[in-house]
């Protein structure tokens, strides 16, 4: 019985000589362990410096009329000038360089550090973007995986490294909660029923809204890429990036300015009763002008849609040389016709000069003339230059738009 007891108080004291070494061990080593395993992100600025440029790469924005850039030694404001139709409101975004103190009066300007490791996307039309600058891998949502064209997007989505987080009207909230990411981009309505970006700054995250859709220019659009690259600091790739695809554009439009014979040429459809067709000034419009085509209703004035009936349509456009972008579901003559007969009434028709905008939509009708073409405006107006004025650009195969027999 003694014999027991003592070798108990052995064991014991050998236990507590072991724990006591144990966490002076561990007291003593920590430091060292944590620096092993934390890694230091190194875009962040360890060595504050005030009169440092921390953005010594800069953008400058020429076609776009949406947004404006003012930038600081170590953070840039975005200004968004008009981000829906007869907005009433703009924002404004404080773009903080990782490791630096934020400025001391910012009102009412969201802040944000940059650059951002990881991002969700509701629209397809900023994905190009993405891949453009390299930055793929930072993304994590887009509003709906069915309908993504950008290859590299793609690539991810069939690994499972990008989620389906659903639209603007239906965002979940909670998903993306789940994804946590350090930045949403979306885009704004006006409607506050339909916007998702009320939702999500609600639930505590960083959302910015993306206007490019009221651009009334094909470059205007395209330049947004930069509104996209100053989150990740990718200034001086957004600037070559854009610049090639201006200059190319600019050379092809150069192409058919002195065209003598401009092909008279309307778009649209008949939806529900009404016929929504461009205004002159809008983005359209200004396509068709570049590719040196005579659009019908190039003498009004507006940016967005004209709602007109049926029946001015034939009276406007019944002779016109062209038919364009109408319903993306047609690919045949006998589809339209089927819709309504008096289609068969317009020259473009009986002649066979139709041409849709859906060559490039996938299984799931993502359609990248919206995606893609958004981005590469250079690409569409070659496209519509070889529609109107096939001997101009006689190598050219069409990548955007069909003939519809």
């Amino acid at each position: 019985m003694i014999y027991r007891l003592q070798h108990s108080k052995l064991l014991i004291f050998i236990l507590n000589i072991l724990i006591i070494s144990g966490l002076i061990v561990a007291c003593q080593s920590p430091k060292i362990n944590n620096t092993e395993k934390v890694a230091v992100n190194p875009a962040c600025i360890q060595n504050y410096d005030k009169n440092r440029d921390y953005f010594p790469d800069k953008i400058t924005i020429t076609r776009a009329k949406g947004f404006s850039i003012e930038y600081h030694n170590n953070y840039k404001t975005i200004t968004i000038n008009n981000p829906w139709k007869e907005a009433k409101t703009g924002f404004k975004y404080v773009l903080l360089q990782c490791g630096t103190p934020a400025p001391k009066d910012i009102k009412d300007s969201e802040l944000i550090t940059v650059p951002i490791n990881s991002v969700v996307s509701l629209s397809t039309t900023h994905l190009p973007h993405l891949a453009k600058l390299g930055v793929v891998d930072k993304l994590v949502g887009v509003s709906d995986t069915k309908i993504v064209n950008t290859s590299e997007v793609v690539e991810k989505i069939k690994a499972g490294t990008i989620a389906n987080v659903g639209s603007n009207a239906s965002v979940n909230v909670e998903r993306i909660l789940e994804l946590n990411p350090e930045l949403v981009i979306t885009y704004g309505t006006g409607n506050v029923n339909n916007d998702s970006y009320p939702k999500l700054l609600e639930a505590g995250l960083k959302v910015v809204i993306n206007a490019e859709y009221m651009e009334d220019s094909p470059l205007g659009r395209s330049e947004w890429l930069k509104f996209t690259a100053l989150f990740f600091n990718r200034e001086k790739e957004a600037e070559q990036i854009f610049g090639e695809v201006a200059k190319k554009y600019d050379e092809i439009a150069t192409k058919v300015k002195t065209v003598k014979e401009r092909p008279t040429v309307f778009v649209g459809f008949n939806f529900k009763g009404t016929w929504y067709m461009p205004g002159g000034n809008s983005y359209a419009a200004k396509y068709l002008e570049d590719a040196g085509a005579n659009y019908l209703w190039s003498n009004d004035k507006s940016s967005g849609s004209l709602p007109l009936s049926f029946e001015a349509i034939i009276e406007g456009a019944n002779n016109a040389d062209f038919w364009l972008n109408f319903s993306q579901k047609w690919k045949q003559k006998k589809e339209i016709l089927a819709e309504d007969s008096r289609y068969g009434d317009f020259k473009a028709v009986k002649t066979g000069n139709l041409y849709n905008n859906n060559l490039r939509v996938n299984e799931n009708s993502g359609n990248d003339y919206w995606e893609g073409g958004i981005s590469n405006p250079d690409v569409v107006l070659s496209d519509l230059i070889k529609i109107f004025h096939p001997e101009i650009l006689a190598k050219h195969e069409l990548v955007f738009y069909r003939r519809v027999n």
